[in-house]
């Protein structure tokens, strides 16, 4: 299957001859969810963005940042990240063949993201603070060096996030709302671009994690907390052009929990058969806590897939039942001791 730039060329700043740098990403389903239709009383569709290569939605931007680096004739890349960042830049650049580096906060990484980046052979640094730091190390850095940053700083980056937008449509024809987490905030002003470029404009629901919540609170959050890592960020790079899209779709940002997002996790894997990581859920999440308005049809997007964070999905999940080699004590185990005496006998 060919990646985005080829299928929106036209719609992409990259001419025939340019260089691409894809392992085919996009083309991500769009499920309905039944269950969740259900509760909520609107029709509702997942974006499973974890279906990229990577794992993630940053694939999507990936391509397009990496390719316009060769073009340009960077001799590496580099990106500051809580994570699925730095799987995607390190797949790219090793794609590519060009050196790759990424900046995460010690400690604060989930280990899914961070076996990614090193098995693709990136250079991995731990810094001593926050996201938002070492954001603002790689921009002077990359100043000083002909290396391309490639976060969502990068206006490549939104160019290759907005064809989710275009898929949606092109599958759906017309949406009423768009329910998406917010980080660094480039995912949703990436969709708004997209859907504004077909002449569509869904209402923008945005979620972020309660202790990461900057722009729900309009100010700078020093110390961001949240189990969803992948946007537990204090101050997002595109905050302006995140307001502004909610304010010209006529939504809205807000917060959800912890436990919110945490239950819409288990309920999403259980209900729906759908396995996220935390941050995909807060969209989620967000629909079950604000329901949908007056929208009718509504798709949330799951940025990143499950396994991307083992850890949490085994802290949140049931006990693995331990079972001796015998039939009966498999039968026990499988069916329940209380009821296999019951099923044998019927």
């Amino acid at each position: 299957m060919s990646g985005l730039i080829e299928r929106y060329r036209d719609e992409l700043p990259f001419a025939s001859a340019d260089p691409v740098v894809s392992l085919g990403e996009g083309s991500t389903p769009l499920v309905e969810a039944p269950t969740l239709s259900e509760r909520v009383g609107a029709r509702v569709w997942l974006k499973l963005e974890g279906a990229n290569p990577t794992g993630s939605f940053k694939d999507r931007g990936m391509t397009c940042a990496v390719s316009a680096a060769v073009r340009e004739g960077a001799e590496a890349i580099i990106c500051a990240s809580t994570g699925n960042t730095a799987a995607s830049a390190a797949a790219y650049a090793a794609r590519a063949g060009l050196r790759g580096a990424v900046i995460v906060p010690e400690g604060r990484i989930a280990t899914g993201k961070l076996a990614q980046a090193l098995m693709h052979g990136a250079r991995v640094v731990a810094l001593r603070g926050s996201f938002d730091e070492a954001l603002a190390l790689v921009r002077e850095l990359v100043q000083l060096h002909p290396i391309a940053l490639v976060n969502s700083v990068n206006a490549f980056r939104l160019e290759g996030q907005k064809t989710a937008a275009f898929e949606i449509l092109d599958e759906l024809g017309e949406l009423d709302a768009l329910c998406v987490p917010v980080g660094n905030a480039g995912n949703v002003t990436a969709y708004w671009k997209g859907f504004r470029e077909r002449g569509s404009a869904p209402r923008m629901f945005g979620f972020q994690a309660a202790g990461s919540a900057p722009l729900v609170h309009g100010a700078r959050v020093a110390h961001p907390e949240t189990v969803a890592t992948a946007i537990r960020i204090g101050n997002p790079a595109r905050w302006e052009e995140a307001m502004g899209a909610f304010t010209a779709s006529r939504g809205a940002v807000r917060a959800v929990s912890d436990e919110q997002i945490l239950d819409a996790y288990r309920f999403l894997a259980s209900r729906e058969g759908v396995f996220c990581e935390p941050a995909s859920a807060a969209s989620v999440a967000g629909l079950l806590a604000h329901g949908p308005g007056d929208a009718r049809s509504v798709a949330c997007v799951l940025t990143g897939h499950g396994l991307k964070d083992p850890q949490t999905a085994l802290d949140q999940a049931g006990a693995v039942v331990p079972c001796e080699p015998e039939l009966l004590a498999v039968e026990r185990a499988v069916m329940d001791e209380a009821t296999a005496p019951a099923a044998r006998a019927g």
